[in-house]
């Protein structure tokens, strides 16, 4: 079905409408290249009109899906840049602000915003972003509940790397899951912006 679009944006006055929108992140104006993914069931379901099939994409099942499809198109787009030489940078404000996006964009209903990367050539080399250690997320045969002893273990490496523990410092908190939890990604942003997209998916006709 292939229930995706992607958005190219390289005119600077767009961009700068995008920049505004992703919460003014300097990569956005930087980058000579904007891709937005989108859930796009608007084309299949303009298809089926045409051709007299009964088109069902109007429920939330369908945006799942086509969200599927948006980001494994982003993930082989971000391998092929990548192996080309390009630099890539996933932008998590394309959800917080989806319905900015879609009038920036011009999105027609049942096309979702789900994800962007900022796409150019890149002029440092910054060291891989850390990741926690693959036992803390491969499971093997069935989903195995983690322990204090092992949620210690997975995050021990993450606890005690000088710039978390500096993020620590500087937000006044005990403990690096406190910055998380209650400054970077707190439960009432969470709430607004959940309702948020809530109301965009309504307005974008994926959940009545």
């Amino acid at each position: 079905m292939q229930v995706y679009s992607i958005i190219v944006s390289t005119d600077e006055c767009l961009k700068k409408k995008l920049w505004e929108a992703h919460f003014k992140q300097d990569m956005v104006l930087q980058a000579p290249v904007i891709l937005t993914f989108c859930a796009d069931f608007n084309r299949f379901t303009k298809w089926c009109k045409l051709r007299n099939a009964n088109a069902g994409y109007d429920n939330f099942l369908s945006f799942y899906t086509a969200t599927i499809d948006a980001l494994l198109a982003a993930q082989n787009v971000a391998l092929a840049a990548e192996d080309k030489g390009l630099g890539i940078c996933y932008l998590g404000t394309t959800t917080y602000m989806a319905d900015e996006l879609i009038d920036i964009l011009r999105l027609p209903e049942l096309v979702m915003p789900v994800t962007t990367i900022a796409l150019g050539y890149p002029d440092e080399e910054p060291p891989l972003t850390d990741r926690l250690p693959l036992d803390g997320v491969v499971h093997y045969e069935v989903y195995t509940d983690y322990s204090a002893d092992k949620i210690n273990e997975i995050y021990r490496e993450k606890e005690n790397n000088p710039v978390y523990k500096k993020f620590v410092e500087e937000n006044g908190k005990e403990n690096l899951a406190q910055v998380f939890a209650e400054v970077r990604y707190k439960k009432e942003d969470n709430e607004f912006f959940s309702e948020k997209l809530l109301r965009t998916l309504k307005d974008q006709k994926f959940i009545k």
